[in-house]
């Protein structure tokens, strides 16, 4: 067991592959600023398309990997289509990275970059992933 989570370390290999699955769609920049963009408002596609500059036939293809992830729905009105985010991980993902990347001077961000890398204490785990559950301030 996990001492400072409490969660078992056979819960937490079974939930990695999830866990990587999820975050590979933040990996992508262009698939970033949509869900960031998305996360701050409803947004028809061709307001998406001129206000991030992404091109359609990449905006199309990004948006469809999005959507069949499940992270952002879509939502028709006449002939336009607006996409918001769906899943409520997804939208907590983009605050974090929000107080982390782009508000500089906060506690949260300052911390996270000036908070020294440290090598993990040896375990039984060999080079089985650690994972942390982080916790934002209040």
């Amino acid at each position: 067991m996990s001492v400072e989570t409490g969660i078992s370390l056979e819960t937490l290999a079974a939930k990695a592959p999830e866990a990587a699955e999820f975050m590979r769609h933040f990996s992508n920049a262009n698939r970033l600023m949509l869900l960031c963009y998305i996360a701050q408002r409803e947004a028809a596609v061709s307001d998406i398309q001129e206000e991030l500059g992404i091109k359609q036939p990449a905006l199309s293809q990004q948006l469809a990997e999005l959507r069949q992830a499940g992270l952002v729905k879509t939502r028709r009105q006449s002939r336009q289509v607006f996409y918001s985010i769906a899943d409520g991980r997804a939208e907590a993902v983009m605050k974090m990275l929000f107080r982390l990347f782009c508000n500089p001077g906060s506690k949260l961000a300052d911390e996270a970059t000036s908070a020294p890398l440290t090598e993990p204490a040896a375990s039984s785990l060999g080079g089985a992933a650690h994972f942390a559950r982080i916790i934002p301030p209040a």
